[in-house]
């Protein structure tokens, strides 16, 4: 009973993996929200809800409810989990979906667009080419304010591996750039704080933050004919500052 006294919420708790999780952690103590969306299971042509997924884990002595929500819905969402938190307590933080939704749109989204226009016109012209997306440090490490930005980044680096399969063949090589603490706008109010900037500053072995020029250099490599076999890389652009735990 490792999870005696914690609240589940599971998703897709119809079947699979969903079913299974929901199941396992109601076994170890956990009382549990089993969530479904009756629509997609009657599209699937699989009629079942989570009903016996909650008769299951009742049945073992442990407690569930159902609750039926679409995860894309936000309205669907919030009260998926008001009814969870008003029946078994704890605390769930949150940020505006609208400004998760904005942050991808810019740099998921319009990383796939771009990427899947400039392919078409490769292919098209027979000629192979490049594709160098921007990714991030963050797409290899978390940060506290960046639950909305770091998977954007993650997501570039996994679209290029993906592309890179794709793509290869018809000439085209697809590598992604993973900047860390570049001094730009984005970071000015770090770059202003004296104590901050010493901080940042001597994360980095070089002893200096990055300047957009870095890279840019390392965006002009992956289009040099001499990076031709590189192909489904992401290069780190941090002066050190991943490697150095101290």
């Amino acid at each position: 009973m490792k999870l005696d006294g914690k609240v589940a919420l599971a998703t897709g708790t119809s079947r699979g993996i969903g079913r299974a999780t929901a199941i396992r952690l109601a076994a170890e103590g956990a009382r549990v929200c089993a969530n479904y969306f009756e629509p997609a299971d009657v599209e699937m042509g699989r009629l079942d809800s989570a009903d016996e997924t909650v008769e299951t884990i009742r049945g073992q002595g442990n407690e569930a409810f159902p609750f039926e929500a679409d995860v894309s819905d936000e309205n669907a969402v919030n009260s998926m989990f008001s009814a969870t938190t008003q029946r078994y307590g704890q605390l769930f933080l949150d940020m505006p979906a609208a400004l998760w939704d904005r942050v991808h749109a810019v740099n998921l989204r319009g990383a796939f667009l771009c990427s899947q226009w400039a392919a078409r016109q490769f292919v098209s012209q027979g000629h192979g080419g490049r594709i160098v997306s921007i990714s991030s440090i963050s797409a290899l490490v978390g940060g506290e304010l960046q639950a909305h930005y770091s998977p954007t980044k993650a997501g570039i680096h996994s679209l290029m591996h993906s592309l890179t399969i794709s793509l290869g063949p018809h000439g085209v090589t697809c590598n992604s750039l993973m900047p860390g603490f570049i001094t730009t706008d984005i970071n000015r109010a770090d770059q202003e704080d004296p104590e901050k900037l010493a901080y940042f500053e001597g994360r980095a072995p070089v002893r200096r933050l990055g300047r957009p020029e870095d890279v840019a250099n390392a965006a002009a490599f992956f289009c040099y004919p001499e990076s031709d076999f590189i192909n489904g890389a992401s290069l780190l652009v941090d002066g050190g500052l991943f490697v150095n735990l101290q």
